[in-house]
């Protein structure tokens, strides 16, 4: 903001005082960019370099985060049988194929895969049978043997 005013409000001040007062312009553009933010050059180089390190940590942060998501959206994928999706493998690659999830994510997997165990075993068959009403099962039963005997009775051959 106060390089457009000056820019603009300054150019024209330089027109009206036939450039008398523009020593101070050229200190300024002949500074380097350290002793512009009012820093050494070390500091300066120092500042450069934390910057750089914090822009590659969070594009660690990030990529990981990516893996973390692929790493889950290929999990459904095989749950479900979907076709696999090629981004993902290559995200989950590029943090070096070996990805965690986060705590909450893999815990919902393993309740998710628990209560499936539970609907595959015996045991949870035997909750499914309880919810049937054996008595009308009963019912059905003898009635398909009154049935068969008043088949076999009619029948020919015996």
């Amino acid at each position: 903001m106060a390089f457009m005013v000056k820019s603009m409000v300054g150019g024209q001040l330089k027109n009206l005082t036939g450039g008398l007062g523009g020593g101070e312009e050229k200190g300024e553009a002949e500074k380097s960019p350290a002793e512009a933010q009012g820093m050494t050059r070390e500091e300066y180089e120092e500042y450069q370099k934390q910057l750089v390190e914090e822009k590659m940590e969070r594009d660690a942060q990030f990529a990981q985060r990516k893996a973390e998501r692929a790493t889950l959206r290929t999990h459904f994928r095989d749950k479900y049988r979907l076709p696999k999706n090629e981004t993902d493998d290559s995200q989950i690659q590029v943090v070096g194929g070996d990805v965690e999830l986060p705590k909450e994510l893999a815990k919902m997997i393993e309740q998710d895969n628990e209560e499936e165990e539970e609907k595959d075993s015996v045991i949870g068959q035997l909750t499914n049978i309880q919810n049937l009403d054996i008595d009308s099962l009963k019912d059905k039963a003898q009635a398909t043997l009154d049935d068969l005997k008043q088949s076999a009775e009619k029948c020919a051959v015996m």
